[in-house]
């Protein structure tokens, strides 16, 4: 009997002491207030790899195709025209008379066809060479066509094309010289018998990093004129981008009535001087002066500059970077200059 109080009392010692090492294997349980939050911090977003040079946009591939400046035609026959929504930047100056005439530059997206396609200027080529652009135009005086055969530019003429089906083709629903259409697919086989490299490298402008918050003051509604042909931008909240009217009537594509909306328009001022009995002009596109910057809703004081051929905004020497997307550049004579152009913070 005493032998086996012995062994139970064994085993239950037994039994109590594995329990109590189990316990003592055991983490201690940490109070609630001794936890630690985790606090993940947010990812950085990732700097694209390849950028378009004049729009800041995402590229798959490193840009190096060549760029394309058409002359497109702005007579009020000619509206609205095909391929602008498609520009990385437009300039916009001009002519003889009141009316301007259209510089697109194209790099980033390639419309199938652009136009009216309209005549050369020196202003025009010059900005087109400084750029680095293939220059597509469609007749030109015959010192101006001398400027460019002799080297001013790489240049098709539609004038050597007219209604090839190759480069240029004609429209039927207008008559001359409001129909002319260049093709781009022609444009690269045009270019590359006249021995133009299509191949080329850009530096990119200057663009703002994303959320950056813009200066300026809030400028939804402006609105200038050139003589008595009146240009307004009118500021889209919900696109985040400018509209743009021509007379009072929104500028679009032919096609399809695509609006073009912007993301930067700078309206600089320069000096213009008619030379000739034809009305001809020579515009200063080299010395600089004041600007306006519309960006965002808002618009800033600053001052455009030719650097490395290109225009740009600064504010004291250095420059004012861009909004990712697509820009408008009107040119203007100094008189009124950019105190003749009206802003305001909301439409009517």
């Amino acid at each position: 009997m005493k032998k086996l109080l012995l062994v139970i009392f064994i085993l239950l010692f037994s039994l109590v002491a594995c329990s109590k090492d189990e316990e003592t294997a055991k983490e201690p349980e940490p109070e609630e207030d001794s936890v630690e939050e985790v606090i993940e911090e947010p990812e950085e977003p990732e700097e694209p790899e390849h950028i378009y040079p004049l729009t800041g946009m995402e590229a798959e591939q490193a840009a190096k195709g060549r760029m394309i400046a058409v002359m497109v035609n702005n007579h009020p026959k000619a509206r609205p025209q095909t391929g602008l929504s498609q520009a990385d930047t437009v300039f916009e100056i001009l002519a003889e008379g009141n009316i301007t005439r259209f510089m697109a530059i194209f790099h980033s997206n390639i419309p199938e066809r652009v136009g009216p396609v309209r005549s050369a200027r020196p202003y025009y080529f010059n900005l087109a060479d400084d750029y680095n652009a293939i220059y597509v135009y469609h007749g030109a005086a015959n010192f101006i066509e001398d400027m460019i055969q002799n080297g001013a530019a790489q240049g098709l003429n539609g004038m050597y094309y007219d209604n090839d089906k190759v480069l240029f083709e004609r429209s039927s629903d207008r008559v001359a010289p409001h129909n002319s259409y260049a093709l781009f697919d022609g444009i690269y086989q045009r270019a590359e018998e006249q021995g133009y490299s299509l191949d080329a490298e850009y530096q990119p402008l200057t663009f703002i990093e994303e959320d950056a918050e813009l200066a300026g003051e809030s400028a939804t509604d402006v609105q200038f004129s050139y003589s008595n042909y009146s240009v307004r931008y009118v500021y889209n909240q919900e696109e985040k981008s400018y509209e743009r009217y021509s007379d009072g009537v929104q500028t679009v594509e032919k096609t399809d009535s695509t609006p073009i909306m912007l993301d930067n328009v700078l309206i600089m001022e320069t000096p213009h001087q008619v030379i000739d009995d034809a009305g001809r002009r020579e515009i200063d596109l080299e010395s600089g002066g004041n600007a306006l910057l519309l960006q965002q809703g808002k618009v800033q004081h600053v001052q455009w500059e030719r650097n490395d051929g290109r225009i740009i905004p600064t504010k004291d020497g250095e420059p004012v970077p861009f909004v990712p997307g697509q820009t408008w550049v009107n040119v203007i004579p100094t008189s009124p200059g950019i105190d003749g152009v009206q802003l305001s913070s909301g439409t009517e």
